[in-house]
This record gives structure tokens, C-alpha cells and sequence, in this order.
């Protein structure tokens, strides 16, 4: 086993520039909105916020403001128009609104007293603009920048302390006594909104098990794409990173269920399922706003046949109605390649090799402990490398070996670089009322770690949301990448000393002689160094091959809703929305390797690859969302269409004339034989309804139900459609009466699911029948023709599956438990999950008779099993205005196991399938182990008895 590590020195900059004008005149205008709306809109708009209290300011007062380059103080006018015996006061960005002072009865006729105290954050930190009032009165006043007040009330009376986003608090007005007040925020103001598919909700209400990876964290260290942002940062999502430029590593959702059908979980980009053979590591990390990770079938089954692996929605940066701003980023990542594993020097490896060809033959070649220059000019191959011999030469000093003075050569130090990665993001984003928008481009270039290797990426992204008028909003967003990547080296090792390595440079590099030497004397280029045929010089490989693979993509959404709420008011609560998405993949792959490439074989060879695929979703969506009284419910019903195309064509051939023209040249002009070409087409279509229905009881009791219906053409008739049903309950105890006076529980909620899940492991045209091309005995002569299969006649012929029109989906039902948590205010919160579930209906190969002209079939026959916990935990450590630490931990737990395979609960050895076991056991491994004592206990026992012989004689 070999252990590969990274030394990263990340050096990261980042700039972001604001670009706006400032003055004490805007242009402003909303129209039938809510007071508090119109204030949200003008913080948006100029940056003014308002701070009053709840009890004097009616917010949801309906409102309609215009002005154009209007002074803010006609604005706010407005904005408080109707509300009597109100006045402001502005303070910088803050507008303070408070009762106009009235002098009561009650204070004209009661003792009067001073008042002082301080009001505080939970924090420390002092509260700016806080209202504090004389409950009952008009009498009130304002903190100042200190947090401090003053008020002259009536002696006993109680004061209320608010302010926006933090709960209310009262309190005995106590002459002579420097009050202290904290404010806790309020939780239920802040409850974050989440995607959970086809809709949003509050994360209070979500029943199923979800995490979310925001635009912070994403972008909290330098990343090439969005799975590196994500590692580490969502419990239960396991990512595995690619030390190659421009390639992905593994991501699963809770463990792997399948044994030959994909288990990469679905993306959906801005509301988009994704078809396409490649996911979102062509969206620029910067252009993500959110990453929302669903994974237990309750929350997945609304993506029917495609939810198993589990779903990652990803949420695209938006324009915000605002001024303008403009914003770069840039960062620069340095990285160095360290591996951890001991490699033997020349001395090491010589004594090791003697004693090999030792014990291959003891008869001929002397003990590794006693060694002669005529052996090791025969074991060395002195005669085919003369500049590997000399160096082992240096260590005979007449009849004595002295290891130490022969040379060692870093074939890997050869191969190897200081990687550098730089990447600029340059956006714009700003918009009005009615229109918003955002743009962006990007640049990244990566140069890898080993040489040959590198990655290039171009990024541009296009936003922008309409709405015209109340009941109508539209929208569209596209993403574009082009990139190309020098791949590098394939070969995993240039000899057959080693097996198992990764498939690059690096490995290969490891697998040389060190007491080789890639130069003679004169400079010259060894072939073979240490003489081997088989083992050929890597240095200057990435001169002598070249693997380029050039993509452009464009992922788009488009949608349209209509309000016919605010069109008819009977109908209030009731949406419709339509959504687009298309999505287009272009990649072609050219490589060449000349005659000394280490995988070439003494002549050139140059191939060429392109393909394409488009996919297209449309959806038609209605959504109904109404309260009554303490219910809330909510429902979503879905027509969706999904269409996939792709098509490959491929030439390759040797011998190419001149070197220079790579792959651009494979033509008959040039080439006379091209001994390897192709083409192919896929097409396949989905068509599905679904329902989800919430429903919410007083802020205290959730349920979720959904189904989804999936017809897919490359099932057979009669199969064509699976229903995939999911619910799952929540109980927010929080809300609960008994923990009402909890202060330092803040949050606390279970939930419950369960649902089944889809895996789309049947590919197109699999359920049909095959044929390939044999010959038959016509008279005298043998006619070329086409059959199905034919066992006997071997090859292709006797390789065709059986058809079976019964193939269907892999199926999977999980369960879930979860707890949500927050506590002291926030400071620690998290979420734990317990989960269970059981695939069934395993696509296999199955061997069968060979009398029906067939020696194997296709059928849903096996099934596996998991189970496993989620926890994350969240802390707030340290907060103030001008620091914040924060601790984010997250682990997870899965086991999954085989239940039963093609024949039942028989072992399949041949692919290391056993019952009980994991899906990815290391079997050749136990048998080493296993070896490995059987000969340790061999060699004790014989030396045992030597020991014993010894003693006797």
C-alpha cells in the first residue's frame, strides 16, 4: 500500500470592490406593499434601516411610495404615511421612529424618577437604536452609540426594551439602579430559507433530512470547483478529490447501494435536473450562492427514479435590487506534491534484488549477504546499460561491496513541479423593483504537480429576473464554461515490477531502477534504463505524448410564474410556474504519442474522440399556499418532461507521417489504414407527475407527503412506469407549552421519515436484443449475416445478453430519524440523524442455460442493505462587531452490506461480492495477511528444527 500526501501552501487574495454613489437624494418606488416591506426595500435600495418599536409602528399597513430623486426624508414621510403621533429622527444609515412626547396624566400626577441602564447584545456588544418605552405611555427614548439611555418615568412603572430582530423584554423601572439589559435575537425572525426541490421552505418546517453548504463556506479556501468546497463541510457526504487538474474524484450521498449501476447522486442546478455525463464542477464556485444536500428518501422521492444516490441542489447567484456594485476576487494557490512512503536507495534495492534471483535459484546465484561482481553483472544486465553497471560498479572496491557509494537516482523529482493555481472572478449585480440582475466572467489555471499536466477554465454567467407587474415574474439564467485540459501520462507503470498504482506520471515514476541513469555519459537519452526492454525512460514523457480534451458547455434555466392570487383574488394562494432547462455538452479528446513515449511500442499513434449530448427538462408546476387559523397547508403538483441525446464518433491509427499534426491529420491522404474507428447515438426520454403536500399545525405539528410517477423509455412495455411514494412527520418541541419558558432552548425539533427511491440503472436499448455480425455455411462458400448470439461460435457471437423485458428500476426504502437543535441562543446548534435502508431489485448478470441460444441474461435479483448516523455540530466560540469565531464539526458513520446476489445468498468470489460483507471489500488483501503467516510460521518451524538438530548433534 502507498500513501500519497499534499504539502499545500495556499497564498490566497482576495479584493472586493464596491463601486456606488451616495447621496441624501434617491429614487424610490414600491407600490401596495406592507410598511415593513417598504423599509426592507429602502435598507436594499439606499442603506437606510429603521429601528422603532413594535407597538408604535403598524407594519403591516399597506403602503405605496414614489419618488424620484426625492430627499430621504420625503421617502420615510411617505413610507410612515397615515400612522399618527409618529416622529424620526436620522443618525447616519439609522432612521429612529418613536411616539411624538406627550405628557401624561399619569406622569404630571405620580413621582417622577431617572432612569438609567445600558442595553446589550448577548454578545456584550452594545445595542445602537434600541427603543425603550414606558409601557402604557408615549414616553420613550433611544439608546445612543454606547448602548446607554436615559428616561424620566414614573416610579415603578415598566419599561420595554426592543429592537428589530431580538426579542422584546420588560422590566421595573428602579431609580437610583444602573439597569442592565440583554437582547437575545429571535430565532423565529431568522429562520434561514432552504431549497428542498421544486420550492423552498423555512428550515424550521423541513421534515426531511437535509444540509446546506452557503456561499461562505463555499468560498472560504481557494477551490477549483465545488466538490473541493464542499469536502469536509456536509456530514454524510463523502467526497474523494483528484489529484490531476481538471478531473473530479468520487462524491456519495450515505454510502453506495448499487453494485453495477451508478451511485452518484443527482444535481440540479436553479430548479434543473442534470442529464448530462458531467455535473457541476464546470460551475464557477464564486457564481454558487448555496449548496443544499438531501438525503433520505423522504426528502428525495420527489425525483422519483433518480433520487437513490441522493440529490445535490444547487442554487446560482442571483441580482439583488440595489444599487450597483461590481466585485473581483482572485486567489493564488501554491502546492507541492509529498509522498510519505519509504522508497529503497540503490544499496536497498541491489541487496534486495540478489536475493530474489537467490531464491529463484540458489543453485546458480550466491546468498544477497554474499555477493560477486559476476553474478551482479548477469542479475544487473551490465551488458545492455553500461551507465547502470558503471554506477553499481562504484560500489565493487576489488572483492568487497560497499553499497553506500553507489548513486541513487529521484526518478520521481524528474516528473514533479510546484503546482501553481490562480483563479479571478470579475461580477456585477445590482437592479430595481422590477428588474435585477448579474453577470460575471471567470479565468482559472492550474498547472498540476506533475509535469504534462494542467487545466484551464473560461466562466461566464447571465442573470436576470423580470416582473412587470404584480402577478407576473420571469427570469432566466445561463451558465457558460469552456475549458481544456492537458490529461498527461496514463501509464501507471513502465515495467511489471509493480501493480496497482493510479494512472499517472508520478506512479509510473516510481517503478524505475534507482540505480538507473536517464542520461549516458554524453548526454544522450537512455531508452532502457538498467536494460530492461520493458522498462522504458519517463523523463521528458510530456514531450513525447499529449492527451488534450477541450469542452464547452452551457447549462440554462428559464422559467415564467404567474400569481393568480393577485389576479383574482378568490384564487389567492394559487401559482403557476413554468421552467426550461436545456443543457449542452460539446468535448473532444485528441491524443498522440511518438515513438519514444513510454506507452509506445516503437511507432506513433494519434486518435480522435468527439461527442455531444443535449438534455432538455420542462416543467409545468401549481402551487397552492393558504392559512387557516393555526393551519397552514401547502401543495405542489408537477407535469415534467425530460429528453436526452448523445452521440460519439472516433478514429485512431499508427504510423502518422509527420509528428506535428498530433490528431488533425486522420485522413486517407495521409494515413492508409485506419485501424480503429466508430460512432454511436443514445436517446432516451422521461415523463413524470408528482404530488407533495405540507402540512403545518400551529407552528408545532409538520407533515410531508409526496409521490412520484416515472415512465422512462428504455424500459419495456409493460414496466414503463414505478411510483415512488415518501412522508415523514416533525415535531418542533420548542413550540411546545412546557418548553415555552426554556429561555436557552431555542430550537428543538424531530423528525421522522421514510420513502422510496429510484436508481436509473437500466441503460437504453438494454431491454431490447442485440446482434452482431457472423458468418453462415451458404453451399460451398461461408455468407456474412446477422444473428443474435450464437454459443458455439465464440467471440462476439457468444457475449450477447439474453433480453428481458422485465428489467425495471432499482429500488431503495430508507428510513430516518432526526433531532434539530439549537441552544444559548444560538451559540450551539447542529442536527443528528440515524438512518436505515434496504435496496432492492439489484440490476446483475445472471448465467443461464445456453439450450435457449443465450449464456447470460440481465435481471433485478440482488439486494443490499445500510445503516448509519449523521451529526454536525455548530459553535458560536467568540462574536463581536469586529471578530467572530465560529467551529463547525461534522462526522458520519455508514455500513453497508450485501444481502443477496445472482444466486441467492451464494458468494460471488470472481468480483469479491460476498453476503454479509461490504460493497467494496478488499479480498486479495485477507489472503496476503493469511500468506504471509502461513510462510512466517513455515520459516519458524524450520528454524525451530535447526535449532533443535543443532542442540542434538
Amino acid at each position: 500500500m502507498r500513501n500519497f500526501g499534499k504539502a499545500i501552501l495556499v497564498v490566497s487574495a482576495a479584493l472586493c470592490l464596491n463601486l456606488s454613489a451616495f447621496s441624501q437624494n434617491v429614487s424610490f418606488s414600491v407600490q401596495n406593499v406592507t410598511v415593513k416591506e417598504a423599509m426592507e426595500q429602502l435598507k436594499k435600495t439606499s442603506g437606510y434601516s429603521f429601528v422603532f418599536s413594535s407597538s408604535d409602528v403598524d407594519t403591516s399597513k399597506k403602503v405605496s411610495v414614489s419618488g424620484q430623486n426625492s430627499s430621504i426624508q420625503d421617502i420615510i414621510q411617505q413610507i410612515l404615511q397615515g400612522q399618527n403621533g409618529l416622529d424620526y429622527e436620522i443618525q447616519g444609515k439609522k432612521v429612529i421612529v418613536k411616539r411624538q412626547s406627550v405628557v401624561t396624566p399619569a406622569l404630571q400626577n405620580g413621582r417622577k424618577v431617572n432612569v438609567k441602564g445600558k442595553v446589550l447584545d448577548a454578545n456584550g456588544e452594545p445595542v445602537i437604536g434600541a427603543a425603550v418605552k414606558e409601557q402604557g405611555t408615549t414616553n420613550g427614548t433611544i439608546t445612543d452609540f454606547d448602548g446607554n439611555f436615559s428616561l424620566e418615568t414614573n416610579d415603578g412603572s415598566t419599561l420595554e426594551i426592543s429592537y428589530i430582530g431580538y426579542r422584546s423584554q420588560q422590566l421595573k423601572a428602579l431609580s437610583g439602579k444602573l439597569l442592565a439589559v440583554t437582547l437575545h435575537e429571535d430565532t423565529e425572525v431568522l429562520d434561514e430559507i432552504v431549497v428542498v426541490g421544486y420550492g423552498v421552505q423555512k428550515k424550521s418546517d423541513v421534515t426531511g433530512a437535509m444540509i446546506r453548504v452557503d456561499s461562505d463556506d463555499l468560498n472560504s479556501r481557494p477551490v477549483a470547483n465545488a466538490f473541493e468546497a464542499m469536502q469536509g463541510k456536509a456530514a454524510g457526504v463523502d467526497i474523494v478529490s483528484n489529484e490531476r487538474p481538471g478531473e473530479i474524484g468520487t462524491i456519495n450521498v450515505r454510502g453506495v447501494r448499487s453494485l453495477s449501476a451508478s451511485n452518484t447522486p443527482l444535481y440540479v442546478v436553479d430548479g434543473i435536473p442534470l442529464m448530462s455525463t458531467n455535473g457541476i464542477e464546470t460551475i464557477n464556485p464564486q457564481d454558487i450562492e448555496s449548496i443544499d444536500v438531501l438525503k433520505d428518501a423522504s426528502a428525495t422521492a420527489i425525483y422519483g427514479s433518480r433520487g437513490a444516490n441522493g440529490v445535490i441542489l444547487v442554487t446560482t447567484k442571483q441580482g439583488k435590487e440595489g444599487r450597483m456594485s461590481l466585485n473581483y476576487s482572485g486567489t493564488l494557490t501554491v502546492e507541492k506534491l509529498q509522498d510519505y512512503s519509504e522508497m529503497m536507495n540503490s544499496a536497498e534495492y541491489i541487496e534486495w534484488r540478489r536475493w530474489s534471483y537467490y531464491y529463484l535459484n540458489p543453485e546458480k546465484y550466491p546468498r544477497g549477504d554474499q555477493p560477486t561482481k559476476e553474478n551482479d553483472y548477469e542479475i544487473f544486465l551490465g551488458a545492455t546499460d553500461p551507465t547502470a553497471w558503471g554506477n553499481i560498479e562504484r560500489g565493487w572496491i576489488g572483492d568487497t561491496w560497499d553499497g553506500s557509494r553507489v548513486a541513487t537516482t529521484d526518478w520521481s523529482d524528474m516528473v514533479t513541479q510546484t503546482g501553481i493555481t490562480h483563479e479571478h472572478t470579475l461580477s456585477a449585480s445590482g437592479g430595481t423593483e422590477k428588474l435585477k440582475g448579474y453577470a460575471s466572467i471567470g479565468y482559472l489555471d492550474n498547472q498540476g504537480t506533475v509535469k504534462g499536466q494542467s487545466y484551464t477554465r473560461y466562466t461566464t454567467r447571465l442573470s436576470v429576473d423580470m416582473q412587470p407587474v404584480k402577478w407576473f415574474n420571469m427570469g432566466l439564467n445561463i451558465n457558460g464554461t469552456f475549458s481544456e485540459q492537458q490529461y498527461g501520462s496514463s501509464a501507471s507503470v513502465v515495467g511489471s515490477l509493480l501493480k496497482g498504482l493510479p494512472d499517472n506520471l508520478y506512479a509510473a515514476s516510481t517503478s524505475l531502477f534507482p540505480y538507473a541513469s536517464p542520461f549516458d555519459s554524453e548526454g544522450g537519452r537512455i531508452e532502457y534504463p538498467g536494460g530492461d526492454d520493458k522498462v522504458k525512460n519517463i523523463v521528458d514523457e510530456w514531450e513525447h505524448s499529449q492527451n488534450e480534451r477541450r469542452m464547452f458547455r452551457a447549462i440554462g434555466s428559464i422559467y415564467a410564474q404567474l400569481d393568480l392570487g393577485e389576479m383574482f383574488v378568490p384564487l389567492q394562494g394559487l401559482k403557476y410556474r413554468f421552467n426550461f432547462g436545456p443543457d449542452f455538452r460539446y468535448y473532444r479528446n485528441g491524443t498522440f504519442r511518438d515513438e519514444l513515449s513510454i506507452s509506445s511500442e516503437g511507432k506513433n499513434r494519434a486518435s480522435l474522440t468527439n461527442q455531444s449530448d443535449f438534455s432538455w427538462t420542462l416543467d409545468n408546476l401549481i402551487y397552492y399556499d393558504r392559512n387557516f387559523g393555526k393551519n397552514s397547508l401547502g401543495v405542489t403538483l408537477l407535469q415534467s418532461a425530460t429528453g436526452y441525446h448523445y452521440e460519439e464518433s472516433s478514429m485512431a491509427a499508427e504510423g502518422i507521417p509527420l509528428n506535428s499534426a498530433k490528431w488533425n491529420a486522420l485522413n486517407k491522404e495521409n494515413i492508409s489504414l485506419l485501424d480503429d474507428w466508430g460512432s454511436g447515438l443514445i436517446e432516451k426520454q422521461l415523463l413524470s407527475y408528482m404530488f407533495r403536500v405540507n402540512y403545518d399545525y400551529d407552528s408545532k405539528y409538520l407533515l410531508t407527503v409526496s409521490g412520484r410517477w416515472d415512465g422512462a423509455s428504455q424500459l419495456a412495455d409493460g414496466n414503463k412506469w414505478a411510483f415512488f411514494p415518501s412522508a415523514a412527520l416533525g415535531w418542533r418541541i420548542d413550540q411546545e407549552n412546557f418548553l415555552k419558558e426554556v429561555n436557552w432552548i431555542n430550537q428543538l425539533k424531530l423528525r421522522f421519515g421514510v420513502g422510496m427511491t429510484g436508481n436509473s440503472a437500466i441503460d437504453p436499448y438494454q431491454t431490447k436484443g442485440a446482434i452482431v455480425p457472423m458468418y453462415y455455411p451458404f453451399g460451398n462458400s461461408l455468407v456474412p449475416g446477422y444473428g443474435a448470439s450464437e454459443p458455439i461460435a465464440g467471440g462476439d457471437a457468444s457475449s450477447i445478453t439474453m433480453a428481458n423485458p422485465d428489467l425495471t428500476w432499482e429500488k431503495t426504502t430508507q428510513y430516518n430519524i432526526g433531532i434539530d437543535y439549537s441552544v444559548l441562543n444560538g451559540r450551539i446548534s447542529g442536527v443528528v440523524d440515524f438512518y436505515t435502508s434496504r435496496t432492492t431489485d439489484l440490476l446483475m448478470e445472471m448465467t443461464i442455460p445456453s439450450l435457449n441460444g443465450y449464456t447470460k441474461t440481465y435481471a433485478n435479483v440482488g439486494k443490499t442493505s445500510n445503516i448509519g448516523v449523521d451529526i454536525t455540530l455548530n459553535t458560536v466560540n467568540i462574536k463581536s462587531h469586529d471578530f467572530e469565531w465560529t467551529t463547525s464539526i461534522n462526522a458520519a458513520w455508514q455500513k453497508d452490506q450485501i444481502d443477496e446476489l445472482a444466486n441467492g445468498k451464494e458468494d460471488d468470489i470472481n468480483n469479491t461480492w460476498f453476503i454479509g460483507e461490504a460493497l467494496g471489500v478488499i479480498y486479495d488483501y485477507e489472503l496476503m495477511v493469511y500468506g504471509m503467516k502461513k510462510m512466517l510460521q513455515k520459516w519458524l518451524n524450520s528454524t525451530l528444527m535447526d535449532i533443535l538438530s543443532l542442540q542434538v548433534w
